[in-house]
């Protein structure tokens, strides 16, 4: 279903996450967190592009010295995953980052060293951005590479509780990009979300994300009780393979084809004319059924 989805929308390149870098159990040594394996080769038809996920967290730890290590660690673990996945090689590299003030500075440098490494000749380091990254440059800076990634998406308070949806709301896209992201000095591709998740409450505090409760459950009344007029769920009965219990709230979040549609073309005004390309997160079957080939062409037309 992927490989068809992908032909269908002409995808001439596939983002994938290689790692996430944090600390290790210790809380002293930076390390690879959950790196992918595949299990089958990505299709020759679409460029590899490997993402690595870094914790800022791990920067307030390190001088220069360990921060060229790490580049040195991160380059040839990513050549050996593109390998695994049937590629000879890939000409891009993403650094995913939530940078703050403190972090800044020492992540620019790895952005920096990075391209200055032989192995990494010709090929294109870009770095992810977050809405506030893009307002406060004042505070946030500009990431010394050519190229961006505008992440639209996962921009409200994920664990405040309350009926907001916290994937994509237009009036955050308004506030934080409204008349700055046209001066933003720099080319910059569009990532918009296609993915859904249930964000859990207990007692009012946020408690996680199930990976354990289908919309066929929420919408199972001898589950949960549902106010029509919100996002809210409220659970009936103890639910063990979600190991939630009676009471709990989950607020059921997606994104619609109206609320992506409004995406594009506030961002089309905004962007005003630059040149970009469309990313669109996630790819898995589950994703696909909720936004069809025809869905996603429209959003592209949108823009």
């Amino acid at each position: 279903m992927e490989h068809r989805a992908l032909k269908e929308v002409k995808a001439k390149s596939i983002y994938t996450r290689i790692m996430d870098i944090d600390f290790d159990p210790s809380g002293v040594q930076a390390v690879p967190i959950s790196p992918i394996t595949f299990p089958q080769p990505v299709p020759k038809e679409q460029a590899l592009i490997p993402v690595v996920f870094i914790n800022q967290r791990i920067f307030s730890e390190m001088d220069s010295l360990q921060i060229r290590a790490l580049a040195n660690k991160i380059v040839p673990f990513v050549s050996a995953k593109i390998k695994q996945a049937g590629k000879e090689e890939f000409n891009a590299l993403q650094l995913d980052c939530d940078w703050t003030q403190s972090s800044r500075d020492k992540f620019f440098y790895l952005l920096k060293y990075l391209q200055e490494l032989p192995d990494l000749k010709g090929i294109v380091v870009s770095s992810t951005l977050r809405l506030h990254q893009v307002k406060n440059t004042v505070t946030s800076g500009i990431p010394p590479v050519k190229k961006a990634t505008l992440m639209c998406y996962n921009m409200g308070n994920l664990r405040q509780f309350g009926n907001q949806n916290s994937i994509l709301n237009q009036q955050d896209l308004n506030t934080y990009l409204g008349g700055t992201l046209r001066n933003y000095p720099m080319e910059m591709d569009i990532a918009l979300p296609l993915f859904q998740w249930f964000v859990v409450f207990r007692n009012n505090s946020y408690i996680g994300i199930s990976k354990y409760i289908s919309e066929q459950d929420i919408n199972n009344t001898n589950l949960f009780t549902h106010n029509p007029n919100s996002n809210l769920y409220i659970l009936a009965v103890d639910l063990p393979k979600a190991n939630l219990k009676k009471g709990d709230v989950v607020r059921f979040e997606k994104v619609t084809q109206n609320d992506l549609l409004q995406t594009a073309k506030f961002l089309r005004g905004e962007l005003k004319g630059k040149k970009h390309q469309i990313i669109f997160y996630h790819l898995d079957q589950a994703t696909l059924a909720n936004h069809d080939n025809a869905e996603l062409q429209e959003i592209i037309r949108a823009f």
